[in-house]
């Protein structure tokens, strides 16, 4: 009896040992993969970047002449996820480099670019808005004073 318990203890203790060890070699392996994952984004940079890098991505380019504020774009920019470069040719003139694998994502980014910037020149400044709601003021101040003229002269 005593001998059976003892045999039973060593096979459970040998089991959980090859248990553990494989556990720890599948860990061991994930956790190589996910090192292995984080230095190859580390090795190519993405978003905006300078031109040397996005060349150094060993994949075809483009190029686009751009005109405007780079940091506008920037905010449009990210959420397509596109990789990019500006080149100042001029002031306020720019070379947009671009991989060429990318060029639908580029070319929706400049189209929602294109609408925020149509969108801001419709709107009036602060002083335009207080201009136009003070003559609106105005005019309505004038039609309640000849109302009330109306309605005193009737008496």
């Amino acid at each position: 009896m005593q001998e059976e318990l003892e045999r039973k203890t060593v096979a459970i203790l040998y089991n959980g040992g090859k248990l553990s060890a494989r556990t720890l070699a599948r860990l061991a392996a994930v956790l190589v993969r996910m090192a292995q994952q984080a230095y190859q984004k580390g090795l190519t940079p993405h978003g905006r970047q300078s031109v040397k890098k996005l060349m150094n991505h060993r994949t075809g380019t483009e190029a686009a002449e751009y005109v405007g504020a780079p940091r506008q774009f920037d905010r449009v920019a990210r959420k397509f996820n596109v990789d990019y470069a500006f080149y100042k040719v001029a002031p306020e003139k720019y070379l947009l480099f671009f991989k060429s694998g990318q060029s639908d994502a580029i070319t929706a980014c400049l189209s929602e670019y294109s609408k925020r910037v149509m969108n801001k020149s419709r709107r009036l400044s602060i002083r335009q808005q207080l201009r136009h709601f003070g003559e609106k003021a105005r005019v309505e101040n004038k039609a309640r004073e000849l109302k009330r003229e109306v309605g005193h002269v009737d008496r």
